[in-house]
């Protein structure tokens, strides 16, 4: 069944093609998507089928684009759309229900999607992206420019048995969001994307022991990327620890089936 973070979650995109969460960038579009990102296995000659809601969140009645994109994952994590066709891409697989859609004020709309997989189609992973386009509207600066918002579902269709498989290739101390956190360089050589899961164990210089969690950035097949653990406070409303290193990290963490061991000292 496909899996979902949070229903009802925004991820709006605007201009840059850049993928963000919150409100919408551009002037009257309020849409929101559900499910934001789907996960899901498929068969070689079968027909694979799933529904996306849109829902208008506005008082008015609300005209969006649809259309499929494909998309990489850039090591800040962004995600960039095209609509041109990447190298190997399954989007000449996929139908969608229609390329316009209108919602009434308030209103909800169930929109399907299939993705026909070919008798053929070897182990691997079929990843696209629905992009929820709304009509351009001009901005209120002096420079009068039409702004659309956009919103993009992420689709991961695993094909036949490809799994993940994650390998830490490397280690070292990087500031992320102000905070000197051990990070992880993670290398997926199986056929599908992978994330860390779990909790690992560590104890820094002072003798304090932590818990860390991984960040879920997904670990694209043939990709390595940088994994960052983040301690965690005494309750959720603590703030994260500071870390006096070098640190100590002994433990697992979790990819699906796989387990990953880990026990390595960390060094600024």
């Amino acid at each position: 069944m496909p899996t979902t973070r949070r229903n009802l979650v925004r991820i709006l995109l605007c201009l840059c093609s850049v993928l963000m969460a919150g409100a919408a960038c551009a002037q009257g579009f309020s849409a929101l998507v559900s499910p934001p990102r789907i996960e899901d296995n498929a068969k070689a000659g079968a027909t694979y089928r799933n529904v996306i809601e849109i829902s208008n969140v506005s008082g008015q009645a609300a005209h969006y684009t649809v259309k499929t994109a494909d998309w990489t994952l850039k090591a800040d994590s962004t995600v960039v759309f095209s609509d041109a066709l990447s190298a190997g891409s399954c989007r000449p697989w996929v139908g969608i229900e229609a390329p316009d859609v209108h919602v009434a004020a308030n209103g909800k709309r169930r929109y399907r999607f299939e993705v026909a997989v070919p008798a053929d189609a070897p182990n691997g992973e079929c990843r696209f992206a629905i992009m929820i386009e709304g009509d351009p509207e001009p901005t209120k600066d002096a420079v009068a420019l039409p702004v659309s918002g956009r919103i993009g579902v992420i689709i991961y269709l695993t094909v036949g048995d490809a799994v993940a498989k994650l390998d830490v290739v490397g280690r070292k101390v990087q500031a992320v969001d102000g905070r000197d956190v051990p990070v992880l360089s993670v290398r997926n050589s199986g056929g599908a994307h992978g994330r860390l899961q779990g909790f690992i164990d560590g104890k820094d210089a002072s003798g304090r022991s932590y818990s860390f969690v991984p960040a879920t950035l997904p670990i694209l097949a043939g990709e390595t990327y940088d994994i960052a653990l983040t301690p965690q406070g005494d309750n959720d409303d603590a703030p994260a620890p500071a870390i006096v290193y070098p640190l100590q990290l002994k433990g697992h963490l979790d990819s699906g089936a796989q387990r990953i061991d880990i026990e390595a000292t960390f060094q600024k």
